[in-house]
């Protein structure tokens, strides 16, 4: 895995106002927006989630095209994108996961009544039984 990768992204400029957003080596990585500046961010988002989901599925990540390379049509401008995936990774591990849990009515109406926060709890205890120290993430 390499900390940075820098792909070559295509603006397609739209007759309605609207710019796609596509990766040549990249199948699949695609986007859109309505400036320029929103395509920036949004061109470096997909690119990043795109490589991280490649990097989580052991999928093997090719070699980007050279810019002079990119053949363009009309209405059409290319684009480097940076992904730094050290940021990435961290910002991933680190993302909140949703979980749905099932426990009796009579414990949720009590646990409410005393202002449990279910997810710090649930966060504790669960740090406590896998014996992770409380202030450590994994």
């Amino acid at each position: 895995m390499k900390d940075r990768y820098d792909f070559p992204a295509v603006l397609h400029y739209n007759s309605d106002g609207r710019i796609g957003i596509l990766f040549p080596d990249l199948p699949g990585c695609v986007s859109q927006a309505n400036s320029d500046a929103e395509a920036v961010k949004r061109a470096t988002e997909a690119l990043e989630l795109h490589l991280y989901g490649m990097e989580e599925d052991g999928d093997s990540i090719p070699q980007p095209s050279r810019l002079a390379d990119v053949e363009l049509g009309p209405r059409r401008r290319t684009l480097l994108v940076t992904a730094l995936m050290p940021l990435v990774r961290e910002d991933m591990e680190t993302r909140a996961t949703k979980k749905t849990l099932t426990i009796p009515a009579w414990l949720n109406r009590a646990a409410e009544a005393a202002g449990v926060n279910f997810s710090a709890l649930l966060q504790r205890a669960i740090k406590e039984y896998l014996g992770i120290d409380a202030a450590r993430k994994i």
